[in-house]
């Protein structure tokens, strides 16, 4: 669990600690006096004797870069923008597959469907599923029954 304060406020209460221990004070005695753990006071002792051992904070995350310039990211998004129709599709939807289809197709550049995905992603894209609707579906049918039937069937219940 954090404890409460500020990051200005933990590192501070960090650095009193290291100037107690370099002072010769013990860590038991600091356990009692300042109130953190001694696997707390271990660990930041070892930290400021081995600086490599400290892991940054904002350290980004090592993955893949990104395949496809940032032109040809535009001109992705201009075409996904277009009907899936317009190119060769029955149905007016884009999928995974589909997009990585269109992008061998544009950049012969091969990608996979998670690949697609995460490509989507640092586009600032999400999947939607196409709705399904019946092909019985009757909006003036539905609409009579709520507003007829429905408050008849509520009164007996």
């Amino acid at each position: 669990m954090r404890p409460i304060g500020t990051a200005q406020q933990l590192a501070a209460r960090r650095e009193r600690v290291l100037r107690l221990l370099q002072r010769g004070h013990a860590p038991a005695e600091l356990v009692e006096a300042i109130g953190v753990t001694l696997r707390s006071i271990q660990r930041w002792r070892q930290e400021a004797h081995h600086p490599r051992a400290k892991r940054p904070h904002n350290r980004k995350r090592a993955c893949r870069p990104c395949r496809l310039t940032a032109q040809q990211t535009e001109r992705l998004r201009k075409a996904l923008l277009k009907s899936a129709r317009v190119y060769g599709y029955a149905e007016d939807y884009w999928t995974l597959a589909r997009i990585a289809d269109l992008i061998w197709k544009l950049f012969k550049v091969r990608y996979t469907p998670s690949g697609v995905w995460h490509l989507l992603r640092r586009m600032r894209w999400s999947c939607q599923k196409p709705q399904r609707v019946a092909f019985q579906h009757d909006d003036q049918a539905i609409a009579h029954w709520k507003r007829y039937v429905w408050p008849r069937i509520k009164k007996v219940a």
